[in-house]
């Protein structure tokens, strides 16, 4: 059985998440290669190759590549995956914007079932998901020839480097006809990128308002080096930007440390947190869900206790 990963990137480097897939790759099959499809992405091909347990990198360079349209990423996994020279087994992707935007893709052309979200190989046609915002988890058996899977990064560590795969270049599918990219806004910001923080502070509705979020935990990220994050209600009540809102409908987390001031812990919340090595409730409300997740509580109002912690920092 061969497995083909299908690496996220910015054709300079990888994204944290592929390494994270290739973990769950190498507990399903036993070869594993890796698919960089990218224009000029040399250096994210040497990079995959230095991932231990890597057999094989195949870097497929193209303009039409460029920008990661999903339509012209998809052509070259099916192209690949129906090759009868690969004879893959499996196609994972990471459970991130990238990899749920062209999974989908790739089953339905495949004509095969998907698999979302596993946090668990049981063995390589069985895998174990979470349901109901991660209250169940769902144990999937799959008889498809091959195996359209998305891997949840939190589930699994990541892969180390050190290894020494070879790279090979097949030929790159053409660009597809019905899509031409337009422009990409990025937001910039100078803290770590969320779903990759080490450590992350996030804010709940209970802050009131953009300014008051903004004046009391800017300062506690400062001191801890910390990434920003919110919940889904302080989000939609415009206190912090969409990319910030972590849970089953925002990002999934799991850094060492995450600092939980003033959420109550929703379902969908706790989804996209619990995960976390080490877990800090601030909140007055001794009732709050978030205390039953959290490593440590403390029931107090965050107006008077976050600062008092950013001054003991």
């Amino acid at each position: 059985m061969t497995t083909l990963v299908i690496a996220e990137h910015d054709n300079a480097s990888l994204k944290p998440s592929t390494l994270n897939t290739v973990s769950a790759a190498l507990q399903c099959g036993a070869e594993v290669h890796i698919l960089i499809a990218g224009h000029n992405a040399g250096p994210a091909a040497a990079a995959a190759a230095a991932i231990q347990g890597v057999a094989k990198v195949l870097h497929a360079d193209s303009p039409a590549f460029a920008n990661g349209l999903a339509e012209n990423i998809t052509a070259q996994v099916t192209a690949m995956a129906q090759a009868n020279t690969n004879s893959y087994t499996h196609l994972l992707f990471p459970a991130t914007a990238f990899g749920k935007n062209i999974a989908p893709r790739v089953a339905a052309k495949l004509d095969v079932g998907q698999i979302s979200d596993i946090t668990k190989v049981i063995s390589p046609d069985t895998f174990e998901r979470p349901i109901y915002a991660g209250n169940a988890i769902a144990t999937v058996q799959s008889q498809d020839p091959i195996k359209v899977i998305t891997v949840r990064t939190t589930g699994f560590d990541a892969a180390p480097t050190g290894g020494n795969a070879t790279i090979e270049t097949p030929s790159a599918q053409s660009a597809s006809a019905d899509v031409s990219f337009l422009r990409s806004e990025i937001a910039k910001n100078d803290r770590p990128e969320l779903t990759a923080a080490k450590i992350i502070v996030s804010g709940g509705r209970a802050l009131g308002s953009n300014e008051k979020f903004m004046e009391i935990m800017t300062p506690l990220a400062d001191k801890l080096g910390a990434a920003m994050g919110a919940s889904r209600a302080a989000v939609d009540a415009g206190y912090a930007p969409n990319d910030w809102q972590v849970g089953q409908t925002g990002k999934i987390v799991a850094p060492q440390l995450y600092v939980a001031c003033g959420i109550s812990g929703a379902i969908q919340h706790l989804a996209g947190m619990k995960d976390s090595k080490v877990i800090v409730a601030i909140n007055k409300d001794i009732e709050a869900p978030i205390f039953s997740v959290a490593d440590y509580g403390l029931e107090a109002d965050l107006f008077v206790a976050v600062p008092e912690l950013v001054k003991a920092l």
